[in-house]
């Protein structure tokens, strides 16, 4: 099970956009037609949000030409340039499948009140910087360099502080 949950671990993105059903985005696909590679952008509703981890899919519905498409896009897949949030929408239900059957404005979300079009991201792995670490690793060995003398130095003092105290107590008796 190890070697498979590295081999997906490996093929995640580091940073996945925000999706919710109901939301309006950009979806920013890269298209191979013979030797020439595009972006084509697919703008719709998001419907439907399933799956997780390397298997996390997203649905898209627009209508183009009165004709309604549906496309749906992995998650992590390396076609999938990035995703944009045009709108937020408002949406009670995990799939809008009730938009299918309306035709013109009935077919869309209302929008959220007050809500702020961000694209926000969502971190599934962090990048591994080794140079900072190595760094740390050297201020800590000169750290320990410094304060060895230190702690010598202390532990000659304290005892000679110790018996000067405890001899003004005897003459005290």
């Amino acid at each position: 099970m190890d070697i498979i949950k590295s081999i997906e671990h490996e093929q995640l993105k580091n940073k996945i956009p925000e999706l919710k059903v109901g939301n309006t985005v950009k979806v920013h696909v890269r298209i191979k037609e013979g030797n020439k590679e595009r972006i084509q952008v697919f703008e719709g509703i998001i419907i439907k949000v399933q799956g997780g981890g390397v298997n996390q899919t997203f649905t898209v519905r627009k209508t183009s030409y009165g004709v309604g498409v549906e496309k749906t896009f992995l998650i992590h897949s390396p076609l999938v340039e990035k995703v944009e949030l045009v709108r937020v929408g408002k949406a009670r239900r995990a799939r809008l499948f009730y938009l299918r059957d309306r035709v013109g404005k009935a077919a869309k979300t209302k929008e959220q009140v007050g809500a702020r079009i961000e694209d926000k991201e969502i971190t599934v792995k962090e990048d591994l910087v080794e140079e900072p670490v190595q760094e740390v690793a050297q201020e800590v060995e000169e750290v320990k360099e410094e304060v060895a003398p230190v702690a010598e130095t202390v532990a000659e003092e304290t005892p000679v502080v110790e018996e000067a105290v405890v001899e003004e107590d005897k003459k005290e008796n």
